[in-house]
This record gives C-alpha cells, structure tokens and sequence, in this order.
C-alpha cells in the first residue's frame, strides 16, 4: 500500500515548484538557440525527472515530445552510467526516442556524489542528415532519413566531446545553426539542474524526494478517478491515413477502449502492419498519444508525471503502423500518425463521453522543409515547419481557427522572421474561410500559407488529410480536405521536388469537423 499521507499545500507547492523548473527550462532555450525552428516555433521540450527516472514534472510544451520523454530517459538509463557533469544525447526512435530530428539531451542532477534527478529536453533540429534537407522526405528506412544517434555521451564529466560533437555536425546541413541549438539545449540543463539544487537547498533532500514520489501516487490517483467516471464498457473506432506516400492504400488505424472500474487498456489490435512510407510510429509516441488523450479528460490542474499511465495499459502489437520495428522509417510517424491515434481515440471515446469529446480537428501537421545554398552567403540553409490549421468543434463551443492543436503545441514561423533567416519570401498567409465543417458547434478554419523561394532548392512535404476531412460528430459536417500546389500545379501530399527561384509553394490546410446538427 502506497503512502498517502502528505500536506495537499506543500504538495502543490512542490507541483509549482518543478513545474516552474520545466518552464525555464524552455526558456532558456528558447532564447538561446539558433534556429527560427527552436525560438520562434518553440518546437522543444522540458521535463523533470526523479532519482529512479520517473517523469515528475513537465513544461507546457510539446505532447508528443513530453509523453514519449519518460522512454527515452529510460533508455538513457539503461545504456550509460551517468557521472557527474555528464550529458547523454539520444535520437534513436528505437531507443525511446520519436524520430530522428528530435534530439533529447539528459543529464543528472548531482549534490555530492549522490544523484537526486535528472533533467531532460528535446528539440526538433530543423537538420539531422538524410537525403532531403529537413530529414522529413520519403526515405524508405530509417538510414534514409538522417543520423541515428543511440544513447551516447556529449558531454563528459563537464566537458564538451569534440569528437563526437564533430562527427554530428559533419553529417548535418546548417552545422553553424546545428551546433548553436545544440549549445542552447546543454546550457537548458544547466538551468534546470542549478533550479532544482536550489530547492534542495532551501526545503532539503529527503522533502523534495518525497514530495516528488507524492506527485506522481496523486497523478495515478487522479487517472482512475478520471477513468472511474467514463462508464463502463468496449469502445471501438476505426480510421486511415490517406496513404503512406509509395502507395496510393489508405493505412488502417484501429483502437479498442476497454473500461472497467478505474482502469482502462487501449488496445490497438488490427491497425495495419508497418509500411514502407515514412508514417510509421513507433511504440513511444503511440503510448504518448494514449497519455495526451487521456490527460485531457482529467479536469482541472494535473501533475504531469509518471503516475498518469498507471491505470492505462496500452497494446501496440510489434511490427505495425502504431509500432514499427526496425529499419522501418518514421519520420512521419511522430507528426502524422501521432495526430491520427489522437483521432481515432477521440472517436471511440465520444460512444462513452459524448458531451465531453469535441470533432476531429485537422489530423495532420502539414510538415514543410525546404534547403538549399543560400546565395546571399553561401552558406546551406534548412527550412522546416508545420502548418495550422482547424479545431475540431468542441461540444459548447466552435472550434478554433488557424491553430496547432493535439499532439503538436508549436506555432507559426512569423512572416518577418522567416524571410530573415531564410531566402524565402510568404506571398499569402490567411485564413481559409468556410473550410470548418458545419453543425450547430461549427469547426475552426484552416489556414493558406503560400511561400516562395528565392534560390534553387529542394523541398519535401508530408501531410495527411487530404482525401478524408476530418470527422464531424453527431451530425456535424467533416471539415474540409487539404490541397497543395506548386505554380498552381497539384502536388502529392508527400512528395519531395526540386523548386527553381521564384517557384511558389501553396498549402490550403484542413478545417475541423463540425459537431451536431
């Protein structure tokens, strides 16, 4: 039997109190990195662990970085015995990471000789290698798709590997811009370590530890609370992406929620089997999907640690779309298909809760990376960003328009700070009007963002939902498919091409389902 004894005030400092340790974590590192990727999107993430490697804190940052983390410290764990001053880096979406250009970082958090936590980030490097700048093309396996980085030692012992930091950025485009987010992400950690030191010195060793351990029994007890209330019963729904880019076959995803008592197991039995596109996921960010879904039921303020998948069992049978094995290529396994189990959940859930599950939002990340040389300096550049896009309509509200929603929490690179950084120009960036689905609670908008280039280059695209819009509910509409052009010219919505100077690309995204009738 746990102990459940504590000081719910004390507690909720404690929650306050690392949480706030994630969230300078990020931004510090926002401000300090190089690329608009990493400081203007925000496409990063923080989080605090225990002594043992249990998430106990999170930022309010990516929750398809946050909820994989706990897997790739783990794997952090396994394979390196920390010392102090040490700082692992891993990447390997076999090794609990998601895919290749979400580089996490950990290293522990030591007084003494003794470790107390350890803190961790991720960060989306906007190149990690491969065959297409932006590493998000259509390699047919994860060799194609840039370097594979295991858990290996960055820094030793306090000090930088320059070996192993040379080998990186030798195999990377943009190595200038490379290097400068690397730096940005290990003095994060610094900041998180001195924060978490600090409240060990003002409250005590054995207080932060405990308190900690409460903070995750008090998430696992709010789960099955939360659970206890969805009524008993199986929950079954189905959807697809549109193809897997080699392809023109829809890929099947398929989810059986099992509830009963304060425990559920979601079951992802009779999903298609891994494919030779790049939208396979792997079994961290399947579980981490499961985690976002479920987190949102939870009303009110929830410690964001371990004890959220207490109650959860997820089955994610080996060798399919929701849990690749290896060498299957995955970069749109974390951006596409993560969206899509989100969906599908969604989906069976609004059986159980149909006041509380609103429609599908866009189901898709709309992933544009455009490099090249360019010609203003010479020196190699690597676009990559994500396009909103519409809101599911919420039970009592419409949905929002022109917004990241579910498994991604980034933004918009601003117009001025891309044509800066980038020898790009946007030509149009507006809301796409009336492309939410109708009902009594109407879906949020899409967005048009029309960018062209300004030097020879290549440009790759994975999207999604641009055959099936996203699912109203309860006799609402389906929001509106999306579309993608070159000079006016249909393009697939996976597809890499070589642009020409002045060439335009233009992405119509999908507006959210509408909801009731």
């Amino acid at each position: 039997m746990k102990n459940t004894r504590f000081d719910p005030t004390t507690l909720e400092i404690y929650r306050a109190l690392f949480t706030s340790v994630a969230e300078e974590m990020g931004v510090a590192l926002r401000r300090t990195a190089f690329s608009p990727n990493i400081k203007e999107r925000r496409d990063y993430s923080c989080a605090v662990f225990d002594a043992r490697g249990r998430v106990i804190a999170q930022g309010d940052h990516m929750p398809v970085h946050l909820g994989s983390m706990p897997m790739a410290v783990a794997a952090a764990l396994n394979e390196i015995k920390f010392a102090p001053g040490d700082v692992v880096a891993l990447n390997d979406p076999f090794a609990g990471g998601t895919h290749l250009p979400d580089v996490t970082l950990v290293t522990p958090v030591v007084k003494g000789t003794r470790i107390l936590f350890y803190v961790a980030n991720r960060a989306h490097h906007a190149d990690i290698g491969g065959a297409t700048p932006g590493s998000m093309g259509l390699a047919t396996d994860i060799y194609g798709e840039g370097i594979r980085i295991p858990p290996i030692r960055l820094v030793r012992n306090g000090v930088l590997d320059g070996d192993t930091m040379r080998l990186l950025l030798a195999n990377v485009r943009g190595n200038v811009e490379r290097r400068g987010d690397f730096d940005a992400q290990i003095g994060s950690l610094h900041t998180g370590a001195a924060r978490l030191l600090e409240i060990v010195e003002r409250r005590g060793e054995r207080e932060a530890a405990t308190y900690a351990t409460q903070l995750i029994d008090y998430s696992a007890r709010l789960m099955r609370h939360t659970i206890a209330a969805i009524p008993d019963g199986v929950y079954e729904a189905e959807d697809a992406l549109d193809d897997d880019g080699i392809t023109d076959e829809p890929v099947r995803l398929a989810v059986r929620v099992s509830v009963r008592g304060n425990g559920a197991v979601v079951d992802f039995t009779g999903s298609a089997p891994q494919v030779t596109g790049a939208i396979n996921a792997v079994e961290a960010i399947t579980v981490s999907a499961v985690s976002y879904v479920f987190r949102c039921l939870v009303g009110g303020e929830v410690p964001a640690s371990a004890g959220l998948m207490e109650p959860i069992e997820v089955i994610a049978p080996p060798g399919t779309v929701v849990n690749a094995n290896p060498p299957a290529s995955v970069a749109g396994g974390n951006v596409e298909t993560s969206q899509r189990i989100v969906d599908v959940l969604f989906k069976a859930l609004a059986q159980a809760l149909p006041d509380r599950i609103p429609a599908a939002s866009q189901g898709t990340m709309n992933n544009l990376t455009i490099g090249g040389i360019d010609t203003r300096n010479g020196q190699e550049f690597s676009y990559y960003e994500t396009v909103a896009g519409g809101m599911g309509a919420r039970p009592s509200l419409d949905g929002m328009s022109g917004v990241h929603t579910h498994m991604t929490n980034s933004l918009n690179t601003p117009a001025e700070a891309l044509e800066y950084a980038y020898p790009l120009r946007v030509r149009e960036y507006r809301l796409r009007r009336g492309s939410g689905g109708t009902g009594k609670q109407r879906g949020g908008d899409g967005v048009i963002r029309e960018i062209e280039t300004l030097v020879p280059a290549r440009m790759s695209l994975l999207a999604d939902r641009r055959r099936r819009g996203p699912y109203g509910l309860h006799g609402g509409a389906d929001g509106k498919t999306g579309t993608n052009k070159i000079n006016g010219r249909d393009i697939a919505a996976k597809s890499s091409h070589e642009l020409k100077a002045g060439d335009r690309i233009r992405l119509e995204t999908p507006g959210g389902g509408g909801l009731g009738s």
